[in-house]
């Protein structure tokens, strides 16, 4: 326990439950349904919307081996491969076991997938994958589908939830074990202000933190909350180093910052190609794949092309789709395309790498449970071992789908634990400082300049040494060198969970002294299973430093000593 928490107001209201479930993507809300199915008292946060989150920007799909012929035994051995030795097996196995029942009980929840003309559902490929087993819907608005089903659900089933709400700090009972959280409500509603849910699980599922970095493709809330949360409650996080470039990106121009349109991989998926200003295909002779290559491998090949070449991005062309195929298969990407004035029918789409997942997170066990009793975590802001150092594409949902599920299982199996109540409020020494909400854009400068694409003991030590100066601006006295002290608010709140999350990033990255997956350093080419097929750990010490500690091996050790590892079937 870390004593730490947001320099944040009292509660001046509070609600209880048996279950606060953070995040509105697939995870959060399919663990909220089986929850309440279960007869448990639910009660959703969410940053935004409910439709707001993460899981709504997915355009290619989701993975599961539902074709003919298609096996759980591929799809598992082609997420190893992706995974680049990092990857949990029995994690992997239940993610693929699992997946396809799962996919067809949020069929029967309401989404509904495209269809071939005899009424099977359609499937394609994507980078990684030797089968056609990506399910999509409207074409390339999966994503928005799920979220809509899912949403509706929530509300015919009379969930209780509470929108606008940024969660602040986990609540313990007496004895460590998670009792609810603070959440400040933002604008006028049933609440406002800081207030509590107090309930002896809490499941995060809080989705990325891809606003670390200046361009990517996660929308404006992703900010690393549920990982900074975690961090500040005594929780373990791991992997945080790989994060995920995708590497089709619509190119806006190189001063663009904030949330990108993604250029799904299921475009490569239908046959285009990645060519240079000449219209040369240079992922030819890089893998067997081609542009379907692992995301890692692609993204390396479009930034070594980048400088071969001096350029800031690197073409996509379809245009031998015809109009045709982009207006039914693709209609979203065409939009953002024509938006920004590019026609893919006709012209080559410029593209470039941008910061989309983060295959690390809080880390759990195959029940989602974390090193803190009571608290769980699920989909992108945990780190089941499922994606090792990088993520096969459209693991994600299927990820957030699965193990969403088998959190509600064992919250249910184990049912409400209420012994004790909530600390009362922590001690003024164990606010951690805030920053000003200015300085966000300092941090996503300093991210993507040295824990970007590609990363170097010279350029980790700078971004460290910068986070670390930041850190301690923020500690000051204001009235010491003149600063303006950074009000508690939505800003400055996201403003230091941002710099948490991109102080353990930086911190891993400068530990793993190798290139695996996505983590590629230039002064460290090599891959190095001998000392490096091992996970890094990380967790936040009461005085604020970060401790970072290695696996003996692949696999993780259990979260509590009381909670060995599921036997193989």
């Amino acid at each position: 326990m870390t004593g730490i928490r947001l320099h944040a107001p009292d509660p001046g209201w509070s609600i209880d439950a048996d279950v606060v479930v953070v995040g509105s993507g697939v995870a959060g809300l399919t663990a909220a349904l089986r929850c309440t199915s279960a007869g448990l008292r639910t009660v959703v946060v969410t940053k935004a919307r409910l439709d707001d989150g993460s899981t709504r920007w997915a355009q290619g799909g989701i993975a599961a081996a539902l074709g003919e012929g298609d096996t759980p035994e591929q799809h598992l051995d082609d997420t190893l491969v992706a995974g680049a030795g990092l990857c949990d097996e029995q994690a992997v196995r239940a993610l693929v076991t699992e997946g396809p029942g799962a996919v067809r009980r949020l069929i029967a929840t309401g989404a509904a997938f495209d269809r071939t003309d005899g009424g099977e559902i359609a499937l394609t490929r994507e980078g990684g994958h030797h089968r056609r087993r990506i399910a999509h819907a409207g074409g390339d608005a999966t994503g928005a589908e799920i979220s809509r089903a899912l949403v509706e659900a929530i509300r015919d089933q009379g969930v209780r939830f509470i929108e606008h709400a940024l969660v602040l700090d986990l609540l313990k009972d007496a004895e460590g074990r998670t009792a609810g959280v603070t959440l400040h409500v933002m604008g006028e509603g049933q609440h406002d202000g800081v207030g509590a849910v107090h309930a002896p699980a809490v499941v995060l599922a809080t989705g990325g933190m891809g606003q670390v970095f200046s361009a990517t493709t996660n929308p404006a809330v992703s900010t690393g909350d549920g990982v900074a949360l975690a961090l500040r409650a005594g929780a373990e996080v791991s992997d945080l180093e790989f994060v995920q470039f995708h590497p089709t990106v619509l190119f806006l121009g190189a001063g663009s910052e904030g949330q990108q349109p993604l250029v799904s991989e299921a475009v490569r998926g239908e046959g285009a190609h990645l060519v240079d200003a000449d219209g040369v295909r240079f992922m030819l002779g890089q893998h067997e794949l081609a542009e379907l290559a692992p995301r890692d491998i692609v993204a390396k090949a479009i930034t070594r092309r980048m400088q071969e070449q001096g350029t800031a991005h690197m073409y996509l062309d379809a245009r031998h789709f015809g109009a045709e195929m982009w207006e039914h298969r693709f209609p979203t990407i065409l939009a953002a395309c024509r938006a920004h004035g590019i026609d893919p029918v006709t012209e080559p789409v410029p593209v470039a790498p941008a910061a989309h997942y983060a295959s690390g997170g809080v880390r759990t066990d195959l029940r989602g449970r974390t090193t803190v009793p009571g608290l769980y975590a699920c989909g992108e802001v945990a780190c089941t071992g499922v994606h090792g150092a990088n993520r096969l594409a459209s693991n994600s949902l299927l990820e957030g789908l699965v193990f969403a599920e088998r959190i509600a299982d064992d919250i249910t199996a184990n049912g409400p634990h209420r012994e004790g109540l909530p600390l009362p409020t922590a001690a003024p020494g164990s606010v951690q400082a805030l920053l000003p909400p200015e300085e966000r854009r300092e941090i996503q400068r300093i991210m993507t300049a040295g824990a970007g694409v590609l990363r170097s003991a010279a350029s980790l030590a700078d971004a460290a040494d910068a986070l670390e100066g930041l850190q301690r601006h923020a500690e000051l006295d204001a009235g010491r060198d003149g600063r303006k002290a950074a009000e508690p608010g939505v800003d400055s709140w996201e403003t230091a969970n941002l710099l948490v999350v991109a102080r353990v990033l930086v911190a891993s990255a400068q530990a793993r002294e190798e290139t695996r997956g996505c983590h590629w350093r230039e002064d460290r080419p090599d891959r190095d299973d001998a000392n490096w097929r091992r996970h890094l750990v990380v967790r936040l010490t009461p005085d604020r430093r970060l401790v970072v500690h290695r696996t003996t091996g692949a696999d993780f050790p259990p979260v509590t000593p009381d909670a060995p590892r599921e036997p193989q079937p």
